[in-house]
């Protein structure tokens, strides 16, 4: 690395002002800084200083996702493989996953960063990283087969206008990647919500192509159980063999490419609390707020299938657990305070189960309810910080105080 390190300080001057390569100062700050922790100190006042900044925060991130990411490439290519009815080895099943899901993770990096960089050239701002996640985490939360052009739009949507119209990183009031997901949804409705865009049914660049069996039904356990007539509903997989908790556990069936297993997605929440990046207050009450729902509804809720869908399904089928790791926790959309970390978990969780029993139509519920509660994030925070404020007011009230202190300030 040192001689990366020497190589990068000869060619600076070139990027730095009066340079030949002045006006690509941000392009190369921020390759510099993802490589290198920056040397750069304040000139006065007191700070504390470490190693660990926004970058590299983000990367802890990204490394929680990886878990994700590589059991959503297997699942990808697991469940092609099963509805060809093929079996084509751990490898090959994986290779299958890694080459349909490579290009949409390409195609997020390329436009959202593309952005990125051009709007820190207008403005002669330093690259902000918080794309770094961003990038990670919209690949992980569409279905394998949205086509690519759809992901490039509403990615660029949501850059600009959930993020750089408010000011960049640090200043967008809702969650980037579920604006993309939430762009998709309602913009391009048969791309997220249809049966078969949950499993690949074509080859990638001519490995592993086949025809799609009789049997075979892309329709992801939620949407099941959305779309049921009865008060009761029997969720099965791609063959149609029946699934219950387990199955939602370990991951192996039809959904988003890293939602799918809670196994996976504890893993990263390990790293992250480990870490101190993410808050276990904001994890726990999301699971907290959704069982105590689900529970509710199961006990006088309409006479629905997914009102009487076991509570603890609830918290491991779908997006429930990756939106709790994984975007409830975002600390730029969330709440900041103590208390308010308990609030917002609480009521994104009861939200998601809600809005999943209430509105079928909405099988998922998570992604709204973050969305929802990301508007009321600072309100929280804002009334929490109020009611500290009365309680330490009150507390020093002459009315409160000892006479003999009383006497004394008055």
């Amino acid at each position: 690395m040192s001689g990366l390190r020497k190589f990068l300080d000869k060619i600076k001057p070139n990027f730095e002002e009066g340079g030949k390569f002045a006006k690509l100062h941000s392009v190369f700050d921020g390759f510099e800084t993802f490589l290198f922790v920056p040397n750069t100190t304040s000139k006065k006042g007191s700070h504390i200083h470490d190693a660990t900044d926004s970058k590299r925060t983000m990367i802890i991130v990204v490394l929680a996702l990886v878990p994700a990411l590589l059991f959503g490439m297997y699942n990808v290519g697991y469940q092609h493989f099963l509805a060809i009815g093929q079996d084509m080895g751990f490898w090959g099943t994986f290779f299958f996953g890694f080459l349909a899901v490579l290009p949409i993770i390409l195609v997020s990096y390329i436009v959202g960063l593309g952005i990125e960089f051009i709007v820190a050239q207008i403005k002669g701002h330093e690259i902000q990283e918080g794309y770094l996640v961003t990038g990670f985490l919209i690949p992980l939360i569409v279905p394998v087969d949205t086509p690519l052009w759809m992901i490039a739009v509403a990615t660029a949507f949501a850059v600009i206008f959930a993020k750089e119209v408010f000011g960049g990183t640090g200043m967008n009031i809702f969650n980037v990647a579920l604006v993309t997901r939430a762009f998709l949804f309602f913009a391009y409705p048969t791309a997220m919500s249809g049966d078969t865009v949950w499993v690949r049914t074509k080859g990638a660049f001519g490995f592993g192509k086949g025809e799609v069996i009789d049997a075979f039904s892309g329709a992801t356990p939620l949407g099941q159980v959305g779309t049921a007539t009865g008060p009761t509903a029997d969720i099965v997989g791609t063959l149609g063999e029946p699934l219950n908790f387990w199955d939602g556990v370990i991951g192996l069936i039809p959904g988003s490419i890293g939602e799918t297993s809670v196994i996976a997605i504890a893993l990263g929440a390990i790293l992250l609390l480990v870490t101190k990046v993410a808050s276990w207050k904001t994890m726990l009450s999301v699971f907290a707020g959704g069982a105590i729902v689900g529970a509710i509804f199961n006990w006088i809720g309409p006479d629905t299938a997914v009102a009487h869908f076991p509570w603890y399904e609830h918290l491991v089928f779908g997006g429930f657990a990756f939106g709790a790791v994984f975007m409830a926790t975002d600390p730029v959309t969330s709440s900041r305070t103590e208390t308010g970390k308990w609030i917002y978990g609480f009521l994104v969780g009861a939200m998601a189960i809600t809005i999943r029993v209430l509105n079928p139509g909405y099988a998922e519920g998570m992604m709204l309810a973050i969305l929802l509660m990301n508007a009321f994030a600072p309100l929280i925070d804002f009334y929490v910080v109020d009611a500290n404020i009365k309680r330490r007011l009150k507390r020093k009230s002459p009315s409160n105080l000892p006479q003999g202190e009383a006497l004394e300030r008055s």
